[in-house]
């Protein structure tokens, strides 16, 4: 009985550190992607008309 009550724990255990090793990877993500500089060509059309520019 208290084998299997260990292994339980032992296996919630590594399912919340599973989730945590995801969570950390998914923001990593996130925030890689919004740092990183868009290439090629921004179109901007606002007030002041038509604005292009290369990157």
């Amino acid at each position: 009985m208290a084998d299997n009550r260990i292994s339980d724990n032992k296996n919630v255990l590594y399912l919340i550190i599973g989730v945590l090793l995801v969570a950390v990877g998914v923001l990593g993500f996130n925030l890689y992607q919004a740092k990183k500089q868009p290439e090629g060509l921004q179109i901007n059309v606002g007030p002041d008309g038509l604005k292009i520019q290369s990157k």
